[in-house]
């Protein structure tokens, strides 16, 4: 259940930026670094165009896309904190947590509050976390990335009661 969301921990390391990636254009947006958390949700307020990529996702994977998609990423350009919505639709949002080249080349460790990154980046609560998965990706872009990611930690209520 979306109240026992709490922290999310993970770290990463990234030798360099994709240089003509913009993770706001459909055509160049890649990142090198991206922890992406799924969430369910009340499917009767998809839009209609959000409600149809859904059922096509359903069609060629024989599973409905997540109600909604927050992922935590590397930007260049854009300053932490920044939310950046997904072209092709708005229940994908990026939350800026690093940004430019000057943390490059070295571990970087993170917490994040789950419940209240999710309202900054959609204006509601979150639903049941669905999912959680690490991505690096260039194939907008057509270059090459690398990356390294340390452990992903997720951290409910619930489980910090019993520490």
């Amino acid at each position: 259940m979306s109240h026992d969301l709490e922290r999310l921990r993970f770290s990463w390391k990234v030798p360099d930026l994709i240089a003509q990636a913009d993770l706001g254009q459909r055509e160049t947006a890649d990142s090198p670094v991206r922890v992406v958390l799924a969430f369910e949700g009340d499917r009767s307020r998809l839009s209609l165009k959000d409600s149809m990529l859904s059922e096509l996702a359903r069609a060629l994977t024989g599973e409905p896309m997540p109600y909604a998609t927050l992922m935590y990423v590397w930007c260049n350009t854009r300053a932490p904190g920044s939310v950046i919505v997904n072209p092709r639709t708005g229940r994908i949002r990026k939350l800026v947590v690093e940004s430019g080249r000057v943390n490059l080349n070295q571990w970087l460790d993170y917490e994040r509050d789950i419940r209240a990154d999710f309202m900054q980046a959609f204006g509601e609560p979150p639903g049941p976390l669905v999912g959680i998965a690490i991505m690096t990706d260039s194939d907008n872009t057509r270059t090459t990335a690398r990356a390294w990611y340390g452990s992903v930690q997720h951290r409910s209520s619930l489980l910090a009661q019993n520490d």
